[in-house]
């Protein structure tokens, strides 16, 4: 062969032809591995791209899991969120400090008391009456935010069961939530969306008949915990389903920022209740639970167990419980809290407006003011955090000196827990997608704010 032939098995191209697609060549030769190497170039196509969601049942709400799956075995997992955003945070811009609670008690949409009770001890950091704030909103704002665990806590078994197909699980555990919102609604008038919790205490005191069905509650909460161990704890089919799936150990959790249960099923202990104590949780007598599966099953026996544990809390809490006011004394931040209805069941009692319009002109004015116009807040920043159920949820507002926040951004836990799917998902089954995103309990109203 001379030097200026062609190999047979080398590629060649004949020459260019003009048409009215443009340049075109027809090119020949090649050997058997090209067409070999061409092929399985070819079959790597045959992988599939699903879309999971966002209107799916199993993916915890208006979230879109983007899937490349080969055959049943998921390759790479994606998500795919702000089918929810509501703009909460660039609202908050436009209201006053205390009119914020209305809207942050909307974002997790199933922990509505974290998000007031994070916003406000922001506010009160603010202003620098933290200490000033009564034992007795404190007291109830743990007894509160512990009921709101519990509550959060079911509707994740819940849905979680539901979606594996353990219809009976989800029907216990929407029953047991409906105990918890019963609980809120005696208090606070509502069984979602409270903005009970305001900057400087709260809305209003107990009403009558609270403590009575506070420790009629835990009762209720301590027989039927164990229903869940019978169902779900020592049931084979549903331990096979969870038990390592949705793998995710310490070091991943803490490249990704992991927290609450998916952090403490990797076996470390953290919680911002020990850790960095509010609301006078270092008061409280309770236990921090972990496991060292870091897997489904475990966070599910966590949450199990951390439910216990708020029953501990709440016994406390109505032990602790003593007659005094539930607001700062400042009249100049603090939104009257002793209010009372009418005869007729609407709006304020003759004696309430009399006490505010009675008291003196210039108590008159600062009521005025308060509410048209809202308190200031001296300029700064801060970060703030509480222990949600699911996990650190924190709150870095800043004030330019005004009646509004200057800026008020969320570090919500479903937000960043969000990131571990990919993680827990990648190279595993497909159906085993489902059980990890339900062992991470997002909530969309959170993540998309």
């Amino acid at each position: 062969m001379s030097a200026t032939e062609t190999p047979p098995h080398a590629t060649r191209a004949a020459e260019a032809r003009e048409t009215t697609e443009g340049t075109v060549y027809t090119v020949t030769g090649g050997d058997w591995d090209e067409i070999a190497q061409a092929a399985v170039d070819r079959a790597d196509d045959e992988k599939i791209i699903v879309n999971m969601g966002p209107q799916h049942p199993s993916t915890h709400g208006v979230l879109r899991l983007i899937l490349e799956i080969d055959g049943e075995t998921v390759t790479e997992a994606r998500a795919g969120i702000g089918y929810l955003h509501t703009g909460i945070e660039k609202n908050l811009e436009y209201r006053t400090w205390t009119q914020g609670t209305t809207f942050v008690t909307r974002m997790d949409y199933l922990t509505p008391f974290f998000n007031e009770a994070a916003y406000c001890l922001g506010v009160e950091k603010l202003l620098g009456i933290t200490d000033d704030v009564p034992d007795r909103a404190s007291i109830i704002r743990v007894l509160l935010m512990e009921i709101n665990r519990l509550s959060s806590h079911f509707v994740a078994i819940a849905t979680g069961g539901m979606e594996l197909g353990a219809t009976t699980v989800m029907i216990y555990g929407f029953r047991d939530r409906e105990h918890c919102l019963d609980i809120f609604e005696l208090i606070t008038g509502l069984r979602m969306n409270h903005a009970f919790i305001r900057p400087g205490g709260l809305a209003q005191d107990l009403p009558p008949g609270a403590i009575d069905a506070l420790r009629e509650f835990v009762k209720k909460m301590r027989k039927n915990l164990p229903e869940y161990d019978k169902l779900c704890t020592h049931n084979p089919v549903f331990r096979g389903r969870l038990k390592d799936v949705g793998y995710l150990d310490l070091a991943g959790c803490l490249a990704l920022g992991a927290t609450g249960p998916i952090l403490r099923s990797a076996g470390l202990p953290h919680d911002l209740r020990k850790t960095d104590p509010y609301c006078g949780y270092e008061n409280y007598d309770f236990e921090v639970p972990t496991t060292d599966t870091c897997d489904s099953f475990g966070r599910f026996l966590l949450r199990l167990e951390e439910m216990r544990q708020s029953l501990r809390i709440v016994e406390q809490c109505i032990e602790r419980l003593e007659p005094g006011p539930v607001m700062v004394a400042d009249k100049k931040i603090a939104w009257p809290a002793q209010l009372a209805l009418g005869p007729d069941g609407l709006g304020n009692s003759l004696d309430h407006i009399k006490n505010i319009m009675g008291t003196s002109m210039e108590a008159l004015i600062h009521h005025f003011k308060l509410v048209t116009e809202g308190f200031r807040v001296p300029a700064g920043q801060v970060y703030t955090a509480v222990e949600s159920p699911k996990g650190e949820l924190g709150v870095h507002m800043v004030s330019d000196g005004g009646t509004r926040p200057f800026r008020v951004h969320f570090r919500d836990p479903s937000f960043t827990n969000l990131q571990s799917m990919a993680a827990m998902c990648e190279g595993g089954m497909l159906a085993d997608v489902i059980v990890a995103v339900a062992s991470i309990d997002p909530v969309m109203g959170g993540v998309d704010r």
